[in-house]
């Protein structure tokens, strides 16, 4: 069972920090100095101290003040406390003066979309410390970033969300693959060739579908963990990949990557920028969120047009 502390057995503090600068500088004087009074009250915290305690702390050795025996096994008990406080006070006034935001993101989404763009947001916010983390995305729930990128409906419980970027599926393959296979015709064509899946051999077969292969075998291949995985064996020209397009533009714009066709799959899911309901976001979040939001809104307005089939 639970017991209540004895507060009343809470020392007088500033006759205790007296003390403890005592202790720690060896005279008075010096103990004055550095707590900014006088020699005479330091002398008299140290009695309002013996008093409480009921215990001589200290003692004369001619013209000098020192510790007790007592004196110097409470010393001894206390200076570890003094320890953690110093440091868990000087760790909350470094938090405090330095501007923070974590930023949790899918691995792909990291590196093919904000990496890139990050650049205007550290120059127009120089002072400010960006921390970069993946986004557990089997356990949103762990999530303990001020802001997060995540990839689904954009119903998470007990979470803000706002729709980023379009999660829609487009196939794309490296120009080398395509050389060895192509040319690519129609999309009935891809259900023989080598497939990547990202996370899920079942959207293969649902683009096939919507592009009205009617009639295919179930997809089978290589099967990634993520899409930066997938993106990895895509362009090492091991087969044909679903990824998403707001993503790869880079990789479709210098020809490492090649869309074979226009239809996308969509499965339902986008990319979400969430926060936490429970909480207000700080300025510098605020900041960090209204800058990825028209980020998103501006790579969309200047996305490249339908390309032609292969």
């Amino acid at each position: 069972m639970e017991t209540t502390p004895d507060y009343q057995n809470d020392p007088p503090l500033r006759a205790l920090r007296t003390f403890e600068a005592f202790a720690r500088l060896d005279t008075v004087t010096a103990a004055a100095r550095e707590l900014g009074i006088t020699a005479s009250a330091v002398s008299h915290q140290l009695r309002l101290l013996e008093e409480f305690l009921q215990t001589p702390l200290t003692e004369r050795q001619g013209r000098k003040l020192v510790l007790t025996e007592a004196g110097g096994e409470y010393y001894r008990a206390i200076r570890s406390a003094f320890t953690l406080l110093r440091g868990a006070t000087g760790q909350v006034l470094d938090s405090a003066s330095t501007r923070q935001i974590t930023l949790s993101v899918i691995p792909l989404f990291g590196l093919g979309w904000l990496v890139p763009r990050l650049p205007s947001f550290l120059a127009a916010h120089p002072g400010l410390d960006l921390n970069i983390l993946y986004a557990h995305h089997r356990n949103y729930l762990s999530d303990a970033a001020d802001l997060s990128v995540r990839f689904g409906s954009g119903q998470w419980r007990g979470y803000r969300s706002t729709r980023l970027l379009p999660g829609a599926a487009v196939p794309v393959c490296s120009r080398e693959f395509l050389d060895r296979h192509g040319p690519l015709s129609d999309p009935g064509a891809l259900a023989g060739l080598p497939l990547l899946h990202d996370e899920d051999r079942g959207t293969w077969g649902l683009w096939l579908s919507q592009a009205g292969v009617t009639h295919h075998a179930r997809p089978t291949g290589l099967l990634f963990e993520d899409g930066l995985l997938t993106l990895a064996a895509a362009r090492a020209g091991l087969g044909c990949a679903l990824l998403r397009e707001p993503l790869i533009r880079d990789e479709l714009a210098s020809g490492a990557l090649v869309k074979l066709f226009d239809q996308s799959c969509d499965d339902g899911r986008d990319y979400y920028l969430c926060s936490r309901a429970d909480s207000f976001l700080s300025e510098d979040a605020r900041l960090l969120s209204a800058w990825l939001e028209k980020e998103a809104a501006a790579s969309q307005q200047t996305a490249n047009g339908g390309h032609d089939p292969v």
